[in-house]
């Protein structure tokens, strides 16, 4: 039913039967990546096309969430619950799950730019349909597809004393720069319709992100059918992810800026900087056992090893829930404000956070205000906090209460003792700590957002992802301005594999198939080259396990990148740094095979005197030698007694009963990864038996207490072998044991 204005719909079919109303039965849908799709209108929209063959449906997107199902039949066992405890009560995204199922109707097609990694490697339909664009450029490249109807999930307004308006909220990424391309597009003549989706549980942000309700075309607003938002398991922290994130912690500068992805090697980087900031002694160890300074001189120039005085600024595509505890920890506090010179001027330590006259004699020098002051000027000098709220210009005079005014000269005696004892701010208002283009995380940060206190709900600015991208957007801010506003740049994304000549393996494999995406890792990189001071760094493992071996993710060439070797700059592995900006090949060569895996350094070596990249007679230094598995943990242990880096240092969403059980399907399929393992695997556990019932519990949480008919019985006597082989070897007096 519509509302009053005739936008406002309760109904999603009504919603449905409008937009065809407006724009036809071909109908190119534009969503949100993650968090912000409209799941209700979605889900409306597309039963719609399925049961009317005569519409042509196109959906161009990214990344969409479904929960996880499991593949086998113990996955589908450990999964289901947990996926219920989780996603129970959030509606499914139907059409993804098609998709995940190869069930699309002949008459829906779904474009992505973006997969959750390795989701669809063996999905030859999305690999056709797959768009591959930089971030920055996925607006012009989707509505390139011919897009006339948009949907975005929303924030409404009226209950965060907002009547009239919406929040993007989670995703202002690109919907902020897609809104008024639509609307030139329905200018020209073209029909669209933009259709938002208002869901309570999203949290409010403002700034950028708002947005008056005339902006759309339909509203669709039923409180009683919001749902919880989709939320991202936080994942394990292993010891190599968190020597990562410490080597890392290394390269951050104090008062300079941070962009960081998803995922472990996010959370392992942030915890580090919390243990750096707030444990420094224990952070030093670890520094000084693994001789930080010695081997990777880089961290002398660009890194430091203090706590966070000054604190970091956040500008990254993606707002990870590691933000949130560097905001909640004090760390992220460094405030950036959208004026070019008055950016510098706080740089360079001319002006502090605590407005005076000297603030005013400053920007009068700097030729940033005149003087006398002018109306234009009082409004700059009030918007910013310099002026108090109250001081207003009034007949060329500065009123700063009712009975009292000055001359609007600075120069002037009484006008600046006034402005003194009266006239100035408390301190500088409007500044940001925290550039974010869209958000997906745990529940629980859902929720920390939700109730964050108005002063920190204003220092974050969820904004256009060109804004935070790169430097020539300018929409919300020139380039000068993002200049002063990202000094000290570390931008750290991460990468699958990296080869011997400096380039980045992220998004997809040399036969041609995608596992993600390029998303905004190229812009970061290239924005890092253009920035006085910024470093890009691209974090990865060491190695990987396939088939049952290890394999190395330094390697000496891929027919694939996302990143070119022109744009080498910082690499890190759980083994060290690699500073490769600007080094002759020889010298690049050497400083990767420095942080490669040991079990691997020798054939490297070999493979790049042979293509005589480094010189015949090098050898290998002793010290090189030590990368393994066995130094991480001594290096992590040198933080001294105390857990200082759990797999879980933010909290987790899984049991500890499914934590168990997890790492034994993992140990499972590792072990079932080859025919022969596969063979070896089911042999053992045939003999397999719980005769004392120290698995009873865990058998329960995967209903195989009783099974019942031959899968089943496998399947519990698989359990049983993956959980036995957990547990630590028995000293049977037997020196084979």
């Amino acid at each position: 039913m519509a509302g009053q204005d005739g936008i406002y719909f309760d109904d999603a079919s009504a919603c449905v039967d409008k937009v065809i109303q407006r724009v036809g039965k071909q109908i190119t849908l534009g969503l949100p990546l993650g968090l912000g799709k409209p799941v209700r209108f979605v889900n409306a929209l597309y039963q719609r096309a399925k049961d009317d063959p005569e519409i042509k449906l196109h959906i161009v997107t990214a990344l969409s969430l479904l929960a996880p199902k499991g593949s086998s039949s113990l996955e589908k066992r450990f999964m289901e619950p947990f996926a219920n405890r989780l996603y129970g009560n959030i509606p499914e995204l139907t059409y993804a799950r098609d998709v995940s199922n190869n069930k699309l109707p002949a008459n829906v097609t779904v474009s992505e730019f973006f997969f959750k990694a390795g989701s669809y490697l063996r999905n030859q339909s999305q690999q056709r349909n797959y768009v591959c664009t930089n971030y920055t450029h996925a607006v012009r490249d989707l509505m390139a597809q011919g897009v006339n109807v948009v949907g975005q999930l929303m924030s409404p307004g009226d209950v965060h004393g907002k009547p009239g308006q919406m929040s993007f909220s989670c995703n202002p990424d690109l919907s902020l720069d897609i809104l008024p391309v639509l609307r030139q597009r329905e200018a020209e003549g073209t029909p669209v319709a933009m259709v938002a989706e208002q869901n309570r549980e999203l949290p409010w942000f403002g700034h950028h992100a708002v947005v008056d309700d005339s902006q759309f075309d339909i509203i669709l607003s039923h409180p009683s059918s919001d749902y919880p938002l989709f939320s991202a398991p936080q994942m394990a922290v292993s010891p190599a992810d968190h020597m990562i994130g410490f080597y890392a912690s290394c390269l951050l500068k104090d008062g300079g800026t941070l962009q960081v992805g998803i995922g472990s090697l996010g959370a392992a980087l942030v915890h580090s900087a919390i243990v750096r900031h707030k444990n420094n002694a224990a952070w030093k160890s670890i520094y000084d056992f693994a001789q930080v300074a010695e081997q990777f001189p880089v961290v002398c120039e660009y890194g430091g090893t203090e706590p966070f005085e000054k604190g970091l600024y956040g500008c990254s595509e993606m707002m990870v829930d590691g933000f949130l505890y560097l905001l909640q920890e004090g760390i992220l506090k460094r405030e950036v404000f959208e004026h070019a010179g008055l950016q510098t001027l706080i740089n360079d330590g001319k002006i502090t956070g605590k407005p005076s006259l000297q603030t005013l004699d400053v920007l009068l020098s700097e030729e940033l205000i005149d003087s006398p002051l002018r109306a234009r000027d009082v409004r700059w000098l009030v918007q910013h906090g310099i002026l108090g709220s109250h001081v207003q210009f009034k007949g060329g005079r500065l009123r700063l209460s009712e009975e009292k005014s000055v001359e609007a000269d600075l120069g002037n005696a009484e006008t600046r003792e006034a402005l003194q004892a009266m006239g100035l701010g408390a301190s500088l208002e409007g500044g940001i700590a925290m550039h974010g283009g869209f958000y997906v995380g745990p529940e629980r940060f859902y929720q920390a957002l939700r109730d964050l206190p108005q002063a920190q709900r204003d220092k974050i600015c969820m904004t256009s992802v060109n804004f935070i991208n790169h430097l020539y957007d300018h929409r919300f801010g020139d380039q000068k301005m993002k200049v002063a506003q990202r000094i000290h740049g570390r931008f750290i994304n991460s990468a699958m594999m990296y080869t011997l000549n400096g380039a980045a393996v992220s998004d997809g494999l040399d036969d041609g198939r995608v596992v993600s995406g390029v998303g905004g890792q190229y812009n970061f990189v290239a924005m890092a080259h253009e920035l006085p001071g910024g470093r890009s760094i691209l974090a990865l493992r060491a190695t990987r396990s396939s088939g049952g071996k290890a394999l190395s993710n330094i390697v000496f060439n891929y027919a694939h990148c996302t990143i070119p070797r022109h744009l080498r700059d910082i690499v890190i592995t759980e083994y060290g740094i690699a500073d490769l900006r600007g080094q002759p090949d020889e010298e690049v060569f050497l400083r990767l095979i420095r942080i490669a895996d040991s079990r691997f350094q020798d054939d490297l070596l070999k493979q790049a005197q042979k293509a005589g990249k480094v010189s015949a007679d090098f050898r290998l230094p002793a010290h090189w030698k030590n990368n393994t598995p066995e130094q991480i943990r001594k290096s992590l242990a040198a933080a001294g007694e105390g857990d200082w880096f759990p797999a879980f240092p933010f909290g987790r969403d899984f049991t500890d009963e499914e934590l168990k059980l997890g790492k034994a399907l993992k140990s499972l399929k590792a072990a079932t990864s080859t025919p022969r393992g596969k063979l070896a695997t089911l042999w053992q556990a045939l003999r397999a038996d719980d005769e004392d019932g120290q698995y009873h519990g865990l058998l329960e949480r995967m209903n195989l207490v009783r099974p019942s008919g031959i899968r089943e019985k496998l399947d519990r006597k698989l359990v049983i072998h993956g959980l036995q082989q957990l547990e630590p070897l028995k000293d049977t007096g037997n020196p084979k044991s």
